[in-house]
């Protein structure tokens, strides 16, 4: 009887110790379980899958970048997403980059083709939001591989108006240099630029002819096209450039020896006759302004004065008399950048067609 008292205290705590085991066998299994899934999420989730793309933007590793499956797009791809196929890709490198901070996962959850992504992040100091889908692109051994399913690059259809360089984010551009059309590109037409998403992409223009600021634009959603028209305004270096151009020009109408110098803005009709060739000067030069024309520059109508002296006969009774007079008059005119970079200035009077 002594014995089997003893054998059955054993066996109940050998039960509790097993019970305990077990209790413990699933608590580490969850705890296991947890942390994989956590584990998954940080580096072989779709969200982690963005987080490396954007780490790589705000490394500005733009090169890196494009080589995560799905960034790079082709002309087929941009064609059906309705995007012009020559857009260019010279905004796809590290020195177009604007810094990109504070990058948070705000939610991944299901969604048609993949998984929807949507992260926070701060662009150049200005807050955004973005949404990126992925799909998985077959197994690393036990880990998924992924992809974007729509590329995060988008498009800033970009129209600078008076300039023909540029800067993105500090990247100096000559956009006949990067348009499909080269030289031959109108200065109105919108030119595609590729960019990474999310991004803030800022343009300024500082030529000796035309200077612009403080014009940007938040790209923050892949595959759309943002428009983006940047309108320059003269330097003074320009206008003052113009305003010699100008008055040479006038002094070059006074050396013609006639009551209408030829393609001049000025002149003087009589209905006697002249004993002499007529003298003119410029007695007040005009005030030159230049403003935006378009995808040029335009004088606006400003008022000067010339002034001719002639000697005048009478068709009634013969009698000469000397005519010193002013002769107030208008003028206007426009003002084309050709590709080399020069100008061409064009002069005439309001209603009259502009002459070189």
């Amino acid at each position: 009887m002594g014995r089997a008292g003893t054998r059955a205290p054993r066996r109940s705590r050998l039960g509790v110790d097993l019970a305990m085991l077990a209790v413990v066998g699933l608590m580490l299994v969850a705890a296991l379980g947890a942390g994989g899934a956590t584990l998954y999420q940080q580096f072989y989730g779709p969200s982690a899958f963005v987080v490396r793309y954007l780490d790589l933007l705000s490394a500005g590793r733009a090169a890196d970048a494009l080589r995560i499956p799905g960034v790079a797009i082709d002309r087929e791809t941009l064609e059906k997403a309705g995007i012009d196929p020559t857009a260019s890709e010279a905004m796809l490198r590290r020195s177009a980059l604007a810094p990109l901070t504070d990058v948070k996962v705000e939610s991944e959850k299901p969604a048609e083709g993949g998984t929807a992504v949507t992260v926070s992040y701060q662009a150049s100091g200005h807050s955004g939001t973005s949404t990126f889908l992925i799909e998985q692109d077959g197994w690393a051994g036990v880990t998924p591989n992924w992809r974007f399913t729509t590329s995060p690059l988008a498009v800033i259809d970009l129209t600078v108006r008076g300039a023909d360089q540029f800067a993105v984010n500090g990247f100096e551009v000559d956009r006949r240099q990067v348009s499909a059309l080269g030289p031959e590109a109108g200065a109105l037409d919108p030119l595609p630029l590729l960019v990474f998403t999310p991004g803030l992409y800022s343009v300024t223009v500082d030529t000796p002819i035309a200077t612009a600021s403080g014009h940007g634009v938040l790209a923050d959603t892949p595959l759309a096209v943002t428009p983006l028209d940047v309108q320059t305004e003269p330097t003074e270096e320009f206008v003052k450039v113009v305003q010699q151009q100008v008055e040479q020009f006038l002094t070059e109408c006074t050396t013609q020896e006639v009551l209408q110098p030829t393609a001049c803005p000025f002149g003087l009709r009589v209905t006697n006759r002249i004993t002499a060739p007529p003298k003119w000067s410029i007695t007040s030069q005009p005030q030159v302004t230049v403003i935006p024309d378009e995808g040029h520059w335009q004088i606006p109508t400003t008022e000067a004065v010339a002034h001719i002296d002639v000697e005048i006969q009478s068709l009634f009774d013969g009698s000469i008399a000397p005519l010193s007079e002013d002769v107030p008059f208008q003028l206007n005119g426009t003002i084309v950048i050709l590709p080399n970079g020069s100008a061409s200035i064009r002069v005439g009077a309001p209603g009259d067609v502009p002459v070189d």
